[in-house]
């Protein structure tokens, strides 16, 4: 793939994730997300119709060496690093917010999460229920976990 700073290639850094670097083109880190195949298309949804209450236009993300900032341009994948990969979309990043949890408490940019918020969040995320959401972070990262809530 081509651009006009250079030619942009996938690498893997240590501890930081996928990213898209723009090679000659400085500094340039476009941060690429890979999403699980429950999730893709709802975050296609998310990025053709926005109005959709169903589509999904955030992420919670473990931290990592490069954390994400406002005005990032995200690439959306599903199934990175496999033959199945496949590009969901692209977005810019118009929130990032520092989240913590666990069962029985939660902190979203270091204020108290009451149950309704945490409810809100999982289902803005894609889940069901904050219950839902739960066993899939402890699952997935183990608890508690520590992260940002990343919003498109």
């Amino acid at each position: 793939m081509n651009s006009d700073k250079g030619n942009v290639v996938l690498s893997k850094q240590a501890q930081d994730g996928m990213s898209l670097r723009v090679v000659g083109g400085g500094d340039t880190v476009m941060p690429a997300i890979t999403f699980k195949k429950q999730f893709a298309h709802l975050v296609e949804l998310g990025i053709k119709d926005p109005g959709n209450p169903a589509g999904k236009r955030q992420s919670i993300r473990a931290l990592r060496k490069r954390q994400f900032k406002v005005g990032d341009r995200l690439y959306l994948y599903t199934g990175m690093r496999t033959k199945g990969c496949r590009k969901l979309g692209e977005a810019v990043v118009k929130d990032v917010l520092p989240i913590e949890f666990s069962r029985g408490w939660g902190t979203l940019d270091g204020e108290k999460m009451n149950a309704e918020v945490f409810h809100h969040i999982a289902v803005c995320d894609g889940f069901e229920s904050a219950y839902e959401m739960l066993n899939w972070f402890e699952k997935e990262h183990g608890l508690p976990f520590t992260g940002q809530l990343i919003r498109w």
